[in-house]
């Protein structure tokens, strides 16, 4: 069995590679449905896996300097304490109930980030409009994005599922003139240390299976070198389209489960 973690890890990690989607939208269903992991399991265990995989992604981007840290700052102003309550309130919950909970939720944000990835292009040329470059974004730029954090917070330590395509789509939005390579490198920096935090609150509660993480991890980094490299050759729009179908099927799965 620990052979087909492995290759999971592989499978999971080429994905990420190739579309850029973060792994908790691909890992943690594949995790409850294929392996039959409880969500709780599965949530914790995917959740230090997302910390250590893009340990190394904050590294470059940070050598690059293509990280924006006043935005990761802001982030993570709202995204820790929201973690961090929401760790505290699954702690008062039985496992029945913290599973019941997440099912649905992680259906919903399978949801949004289907859409997220099929609406790409046009959520950008939204956001790049100039009337949306000023106004209320000049006057409420910081607050709105520590919300945004704190939503994310919520919903990652619930779902393992956010950090990625949804916070990078959320950050166009509210950022439409920072560069796209910031834009991601501030994403990753940001999920580091929300992950992580998330992750070990789940290490308390003891949903993280460590021979599984160490499973994956040993396909996974392998599979996004692979994955990256092949990027280039497969056309975006056809990976995005038939990930969204995908990642859209299970999240009605599990809404309505």
């Amino acid at each position: 069995m620990d052979l087909l973690y492995t290759v999971s890890g592989f499978f999971v990690g080429a994905l990420v590679g190739l579309t850029g989607v973060g792994g908790g939208s691909l890992m943690t269903p594949l995790l409850v449905l294929l392996f039959g992991f409880s969500p709780a399991v599965a949530v914790g265990t995917d959740l230090l896996f997302a910390s250590i995989t893009k340990m190394g992604g904050v590294w470059v981007h940070g050598r690059r300097g293509t990280v924006d840290w006043k935005v990761v700052g802001l982030l993570a102003a709202g995204s820790i304490p929201a973690s961090l309550l929401t760790l505290v309130l699954l702690n008062y919950l039985d496992p029945k109930q913290v599973n019941a909970l997440i099912v649905p939720l992680m259906g919903v944000a399978l949801l949004l980030t289907a859409l997220a990835l099929l609406f790409k292009a046009q959520l950008l040329r939204f956001a790049k409009h100039e009337d949306l470059n000023a106004g209320w974004r000049a006057r409420g730029l910081g607050p709105v994005t520590i919300a945004l954090g704190a939503a994310l917070g919520f919903l990652v330590t619930l779902t393992s599922i956010g950090a990625g395509a949804l916070g990078v789509v959320a950050l166009f939005l509210l950022y439409p003139l920072i560069p796209t390579v910031r834009i991601v490198g501030s994403d990753i920096a940001h999920a580091v240390p929300l992950t992580l935090v998330a992750g070990l609150g789940h290490v308390h509660m003891g949903n993280v299976d460590f021979t599984l993480l160490g499973s994956l991890l040993l396909g996974s980094l392998p599979g996004i070198y692979l994955g990256s490299h092949l990027s280039v050759k497969i056309p975006e729009r056809v990976l995005r389209f038939t990930l969204a179908s995908m990642l859209a099927l299970i999240g009605f799965k599990f809404v309505g489960t």
